[in-house]
């Protein structure tokens, strides 16, 4: 079973079997969110998805893409394709890329991190991965509600494609109330699966056994 705390913007905190992972601590997320970490994913060099000041009193490993421009030596780099343990948890790097902003834009690494077979964080891509049609669909999805290289119609397909049996909103940190109320209002009746948008903060459950509910 995986306990998930959806921090602000686009950070989460997955703890199971008494291990915590945290993808995405970045400035505008909690000092909390890290608290006891046994490891961080970063999936990208963006100060909204990386605060090093707060990560500086971090025990635990940090994980970043391998050709990202991060510039601390104590950070291990983790190459696209690649299947690695962190702080006890099963992780796959995937996507590769930062989605563009602007045509012609040199664009930064991105890795997505599936958690345990089960869990996508996609970061800043819009990476559908392929998998093994054998393989379960993903539990969770946590997908990107609003940015300057986002379209709601490709978050849609974006939740659609991947099919999880639940799906997250994050990366809100630019949106007032109002907007994001109308993104949540588009996402909940445009896509095939069960959507939610949580109050930083906030607890779910899923279990390791596909039938049960999500808490």
């Amino acid at each position: 079973m995986w306990t998930i705390t959806r921090y602000s913007h686009s950070c989460v905190r997955i703890e199971s079997a008494g291990s915590v992972l945290v993808i995405d601590p970045g400035v505008w997320s909690e000092p909390e969110a890290i608290a006891g970490a046994d490891a961080v994913l970063l999936t990208h060099e963006h100060v909204d998805h990386i605060n090093q000041q707060l990560l500086a009193a971090l025990e635990g490993p940090v994980f970043i893409p391998d050709h990202s421009n991060i510039s601390d030596d104590t950070y291990s780099r983790v190459r696209l394709g690649a299947t690695f343990t962190a702080g006890g948890f099963t992780v796959e790097a995937v996507g590769g890329e930062h989605a563009r902003v602007t045509p012609g834009q040199t664009s930064c690494a991105n890795l997505g991190f599936i958690i345990d077979s089960v869990i996508y964080h996609p970061g800043d891509s819009l990476h559908v991965p392929v998998r093994p049609v054998t393989d379960p669909a993903f539990e969770v999805l946590f997908a990107p509600m609003q940015a300057s290289w986002l379209k709601t119609i490709e978050v849609i397909d974006l939740i659609n494609k991947i099919a999880a049996r639940r799906t997250i909103g994050v990366h809100d940190g630019q949106m007032n109330e109002r907007g994001r109320n109308v993104i949540t209002n588009w996402l909940e009746h445009q896509t095939a699966v069960s959507f939610s948008w949580l109050t930083p903060g906030s607890v779910v459950t899923v279990d390791e056994r596909a039938d049960l509910p999500i808490a």
